[in-house]
């Protein structure tokens, strides 16, 4: 395959089809800490992409996505004339996508207060600088959830901003829309994880502009982009572990590691643990079968 590499992220690569067109081919790279493990997550990619998938049809009626397509016969005809073939190993992992102008803002949404939220709130009662109800304790669910924007950085943290701020980077309307599709797709996933016994607590949903409209883009309502609690492990005091890279972390945790590079090496029992919970969190929240998605050796 010798499409024109456009960028390489700790996950994802993106390669140029043509100038209308990307592909987006989700790897089974998993970092933690920021720093990406020399050892990958065995079908982490196909989860993501087919979780992906999953979200962009159901939420379709809320805001149109990007993805145009999963298949390895529908990809491979629409490369044709600009790659020969179609990788083996991409199948199940492959989106193509329309190339859309990103915002240079982060789209999250809080419905429970938990990560670097709890931390400003136990400091100051506050979250992005706003005046909380006091008495809410972690993971504590939030009275409605909060669009909570922050910037983008090439290297580092992103940072928190206020919704103000998230309007000097894009202009009002455009920050209005973004909020208003960013609140409807976490209820609208919040309320179909929940029936299924998935507490989505927060997410980050990436939006940008084809054609002048607002789409969604990248990947959505995935394990990787959000966090999903066991809901009957769930309890206000303490946040519970989640259906994405928890084993990791908490081996991480345990070691006496500066979580600088390089990263020490994974057991294969936590490799195995985390790549079970990828899949668990998929199937538990599409109702559909793993096994049954393009690429995966049955």
């Amino acid at each position: 395959m010798n499409l024109p590499l456009v960028h390489s992220g700790k996950v994802r690569d993106i390669y140029e089809v043509d100038e209308n067109l990307l592909l987006m081919v989700t790897s089974d790279r998993i970092s933690a800490f920021d720093v990406v493990m020399a050892e990958p997550i065995p079908e982490k990619g196909r989860v993501l992409t087919a979780m992906s998938a999953f979200w962009f049809d159901l939420l379709s009626d809320v805001v149109p996505g990007h993805l145009l397509a999963t298949g390895p016969e529908e990809i491979g005809s629409n490369l044709s004339g600009h790659a020969p073939g179609f990788p083996a190993h991409w199948t199940g992992r492959t989106m193509l996508c329309q190339r859309a102008e990103m915002l240079p803002i982060e789209c999250i949404v809080r419905g429970y207060i938990t990560g670097s939220a709890w931390k400003e709130y136990a400091a100051s009662g506050t979250m992005h600088g706003s005046r909380l109800p006091e008495g809410l304790l972690e993971a504590s669910r939030l009275p409605e959830p909060v669009f909570t924007p922050s910037t983008k950085a090439d290297e580092g943290h992103d940072v928190n901003i206020s919704f103000e701020q998230a309007v000097d980077l894009v202009g009002r309307d455009l920050a209005e829309r973004a909020r208003e599709v960013a609140l409807e797709c976490y209820r609208r996933g919040s309320e179909w994880a929940a029936a299924r016994g998935i507490i989505i607590a927060d997410t980050k949903f990436e939006m940008g502009l084809v054609d002048g409209d607002l789409v969604l883009a990248d990947e959505v309502l995935t394990p990787d982009s959000s966090r999903f609690w066991p809901a009957e492990t769930w309890e206000p005091g303490a946040t519970p572990p989640s259906f994405d890279k928890q084993p990791v972390r908490d081996y991480l945790d345990g070691l006496d590691w500066n979580k600088q590079p390089p990263p020490p090496k994974l057991p294969d029992e936590v490799i195995s643990a985390t790549s079970s919970r990828y899949v668990e969190a998929y199937e538990r929240i599409t109702g559909l079968s793993f096994s049954d998605w393009p690429g995966v050796e049955r």
